[in-house]
């Protein structure tokens, strides 16, 4: 069995191992797939593992030997699935790996927004309380938590994962989930859930037709004092009106791990932003959740090889 790894670099930068998977076949392993080069490398593999590397038509088309695609993620939009359905190629994800990496960072935003840890700490840094005639001093506004109201877009694993991590703190927990019937408790309508949350946090999937749907529109409805939290998809928010609605002070400030192009552009209208906090995408990227997707990415291997693929997510 012809095993290619077209990006392993991001999921083990060194701290895990691919070993394992030597014993499933011959492994050609790379640390990164340039566009130029993924047909190339993959036009012999009989399974392809990739993170973000894109497996688009031309490169399954050309891999005439291909009996399926491992993603080592839970999204799988990098691979054309109805491609590799049209020629019965199982594409296989890892749905479960990152619940309490991703519900963690999501509220590690959320202080860094609420107590300005890393402007305070750089501000002793620079000497400022040194200099101070004071014995403490902020930065910025400190808010308490307890009694907020925490709103949830998307209330799956993560999203309420999130949830209960907010209930601790004392927040009251609200949450709009578009399969989620009316009159369930907590759940609200998406306009209700801007105008009456002090938080939002985003944790529903990309489809193809919620892109851009957080906008203006609902960035008006917002508190003057509340936070906004993307760890999903930056593709979910319409960051030009983001940008807009921060530096009109719309609202309080957005915190994000994820943004619609990745890596951004230099000029990106978010960067810099004094308002807006951003992560470069690691909300997932936590020793014990890597360790886990490499296990399941194994084990989806291993149910290739027996005939019976598991998590397969283009419907063979």
């Amino acid at each position: 069995m012809k095993i290619v790894i077209t990006d392993g670099y991001t999921l083990n930068p060194g701290d895990l191992s691919w070993k394992a998977f030597d014993a499933l076949g011959e492994v050609m392993y790379y640390d990164r797939t340039p566009a130029a080069l993924v047909a190339e490398r993959c036009k012999e593999a009989e399974i392809i593992i990739t993170n973000k590397t894109p497996i688009n038509a031309a490169t399954i088309s050309a891999a005439i030997d291909l009996k399926a695609i491992a993603v080592t993620a839970t999204g799988y939009n990098i691979v054309d699935s109805e491609a590799a359905k049209a020629r019965n190629i199982p594409v296989c994800n890892v749905p479960v790996y990152g619940t309490d990496s991703v519900a963690q960072h999501a509220f590690a935003l959320l202080l860094e927004l609420t107590n300005q840890v890393g402007k305070n700490s750089e501000s002793v840094r620079q000497g400022d309380w040194s200099a101070s005639i004071d014995w403490c001093y902020t930065r910025s506004p400190i808010m308490e938590l307890s009694k907020k109201i925490f709103g949830i877009i998307g209330y799956g694993r993560i999203g309420k994962q999130t949830g209960k991590i907010a209930e601790v703190f004392g927040m009251e927990v609200i949450y709009y989930n578009r399969s989620t019937q009316e009159g369930t408790p907590g759940s609200v309508t998406l306009e209700t859930l801007f105008a009456e949350s002090d938080c939002i946090s985003i944790h529903c999937p990309l489809t193809p037709d919620n892109h851009g749907f957080i906008n203006k529109k609902l960035f008006s409805l917002m508190k003057p004092t509340a936070f906004l939290i993307n760890t999903s998809r930056g593709q979910l928010i319409n960051e030009q009106d983001l940008a807009e609605a921060l530096k009109s002070g719309q609202f309080a400030g957005a915190a994000l791990d994820v943004l619609s192009v990745e890596p951004p552009p230099l000029n990106h209208p978010l960067i810099g932003l004094p308002e807006c906090i951003i992560t470069p995408h690691t909300a997932w990227i936590s020793y014990e959740a890597r360790q886990r997707l490499m296990q399941v990415t194994f084990e989806n291997v291993v149910s290739i090889i027996k005939g019976t693929p598991r998590n397969v997510v283009n419907a063979i």
